[in-house]
């Protein structure tokens, strides 16, 4: 039977299709991992952000969730290729593969062996080095947790592979770790939309963040109007000028009815008003001194913050808002803004 199914089979070819199914498996698990672990870490500290390399903050940033973004769609584009091309790649370890192709699997069982022994190895001394200088934290106790269980995951797999092993516990190997992988991978990333917010809730707080932003600028145009003519405008259209090329910032859902408000209240007090989403979004942010993805022993180094890390020392202090309609009052202090000194007269 086994010189039948031999029949016609090079031992010493390489088989074009398992060559790349193998290096499809080897590239889809490793951006399924590295994006996956990078979920975890970005998030993690989202949730769990350490106050002694942070500080508080008022106000919203996209480039806060570049990082989990990226991490999310790369997960959620590669891992079910993963899955995919890991089909495929069993399909054809049941078929009569070549000597040359028993090699290209054993490498790349071995590799992929060595590989999440070392990120266990360096994953343990990482925990003893925050562990001796006392920076155990949640978050670091749970990324630790994270790389130890995905290491061992992809461990144990491919050690049953290399043994050629069908069944554990009763259970198809492969089925089992498509299944309890997909739980895993899902949870995480219901787990992270419920940290940094749906995308619906992104784009109501970049709306909001945008009205700040178009504020700020009229606040700065009335302020300019005051200094050359000393005395506030008596309505916003005052302060376009075609010459300048100002124009009036309108609120983005204009649409909807919303719209930015100016009311004078004194000679040198004015109030601005505006319709927001959410309120604004303010605590403890940590500054990155590097890109995502970095394992958890390369955390910043808490000594060499430069925080202002107490309410009061944050940024949009000044606009902060609740939901809804919110006015924000300002008192022009003559001695910061002092009026533009006149032209010479002929």
């Amino acid at each position: 039977m086994e010189t039948q199914q031999n029949v016609g089979v090079d031992k010493s070819k390489m088989s074009v299709s398992f060559f790349f199914l193998s290096l499809s498996l080897s590239i889809t698990l490793i951006t399924s991992v590295v994006s996956f672990l990078n979920l975890i870490f970005d998030t993690l500290d989202k949730r769990f952000p350490d106050v002694l390399n942070a500080t508080y903050q008022y106000g919203y940033s996209t480039y806060e969730y570049e990082s989990v973004r990226m991490a999310l769609a790369t997960l959620i584009i590669f891992f079910p290729v993963f899955l995919v091309v890991t089909f495929f790649w069993n399909k054809a370890l049941k078929g009569v593969l070549s000597g040359m192709d028993e090699m290209i699997k054993k490498w790349l069982i071995y590799i992929l062996l060595f590989l999440a022994s070392l990120v266990t190895a360096i994953d343990l001394v990482a925990l003893v080095q925050h562990f001796v200088s006392g920076e155990i934290t949640t978050r670091f106790i749970l990324k630790v947790l994270a790389v130890l269980v995905v290491a061992a995951y992809v461990g144990v797999y491919f050690i049953y592979k290399l043994k050629k092993a069908e069944t554990v516990w009763g259970f198809n190997i492969n089925l089992w770790m498509a299944i309890k992988s997909s739980i895993l991978v899902v949870l995480i990333v219901i787990w992270s939309f419920s940290v940094i917010g749906t995308p619906g809730k992104q784009r109501a707080l970049r709306l909001d963040d945008r009205r700040i932003q178009d504020l700020q600028t009229i606040q700065y145009q009335i302020i300019n109007y005051w200094q050359q003519k000393e005395k506030l405008p008596e309505q916003l259209s005052d302060t376009a000028n075609p010459l300048s090329g100002f124009s009036l910032p309108v609120d983005p859902e204009f649409e909807k009815g919303k719209n930015y408000q100016y009311i004078v209240k004194a000679q040198l007090t004015f109030e601005l008003c505006a319709d927001f989403n959410l309120p604004i979004p303010k605590g403890w942010k940590e500054s990155k001194g590097y890109g995502y993805g970095m394992m958890p022993m390369m955390e910043r180094d808490v000594a060499s913050t430069s925080a202002y890390p107490y309410p009061g020392g944050g940024t949009n202090e000044s606009w902060d808002h609740q939901a809804g309609r919110t006015c924000f009052e300002r008192t022009i202090d003559k001695d910061i803004y002092p009026p533009f000194p006149k032209p010479p007269k002929n």
